[in-house]
């Protein structure tokens, strides 16, 4: 079916029109950031501050040990990033190209662990990691990870599915063995369901503020989701440093998932079909 010209002009204005609902807000973060105390509380209000105030940014981020905070949010964001890749990858395989005995009960009853709402089993968890010594570290954070998620296990295993078996099968012949299909077969073919794991559990985990605010309790192991927290408990009512820091965390994920959304919608698509 041909679309008219005029037909494409009339949804991109549509949707060009929708979208600013969305970055309307994300521009007048940063034009406020880079405002003196005096423009930001103006009225009316001052769209564009007059001298850009990059100092906010500096202040704001000397002001606590965001420095620390920042290295807990990448070593946590990239571990787990790492071990959800690993662990998601080979048990998808497992479910996709192999049978065994009670394959298919077993991946219901993963998948019905996803009904399980993360407040249930908190407390076991907490007395879990507590019994191992871990409360006030990192591992809470980064080792549930390398044991899958459900939710990525079965995105993987849908793309997997879809794969023909003479592709293995000719592999067998060529004197492969099973790691080698793996690593050298599977691996490159998952390439957009990989980055879309990978994007998808660095936003969760680059934001997530419930985790470390269980298991941490020094100030040397907050994550920046956390160290925000406390920030703004102690700047309630300073607007600058607040929307100074709020901007320096946002712009991470929103880079990633600039670069990476080709492989976003290649990723979804491919385990959707």
């Amino acid at each position: 079916m041909k679309i008219s010209k005029g037909y494409k002009i009339i949804m991109y204005s549509l949707l060009g029109l929708f979208s600013l609902y969305f970055v309307l807000p994300f521009v007048w973060v940063i034009l406020s950031a880079l405002k003196t105390e005096t423009e930001v509380f103006s009225y009316p209000p001052k769209i564009f501050p007059e001298v850009l105030q990059w100092k906010n940014f500096v202040d704001a981020w000397t002001s606590q040990p965001f420095g620390v905070y920042l290295k807990n949010s990448v070593i946590v964001t990239v571990m787990t990033t790492i071990g959800q890749l690993l662990s998601c990858s080979l048990i998808a395989y497992g479910f996709a190209r192999f049978d065994f005995k009670f394959k298919n009960t077993l991946f219901v009853l993963m998948l019905a662990t996803m009904m399980i709402p993360w407040d249930v089993t908190m407390i076991p968890l907490y007395m879990e990691f507590k019994m191992f010594g871990w409360i006030n570290t990192l591992k809470p954070l980064i080792v549930p990870s390398f044991f899958g998620s459900a939710y990525y296990i079965f995105l993987l295993r849908q793309f997997l599915m879809s794969i023909p078996k003479d592709l293995e099968n000719a592999a067998r012949i060529d004197g492969a063995n099973e790691f080698q299909i793996f690593y050298k077969i599977f691996i490159p073919v998952m390439k957009a369901p990989l980055i879309l794991i990978a994007v998808l559990n660095m936003l969760s985990v680059w934001n997530d503020y419930l985790g470390p605010l269980i298991y941490l309790q020094d100030q040397s192991k907050y994550t920046l989701a956390l160290g925000l927290a406390a920030f703004k408990g102690v700047h309630d009512l300073q607007i600058l440093p607040i929307m100074s820091i709020t901007l320096v965390m946002i712009v991470p994920p929103v880079v990633i998932f600039l670069f990476a959304q080709k492989y976003i919608v290649e990723g979804i698509s491919g385990s959707v079909k």
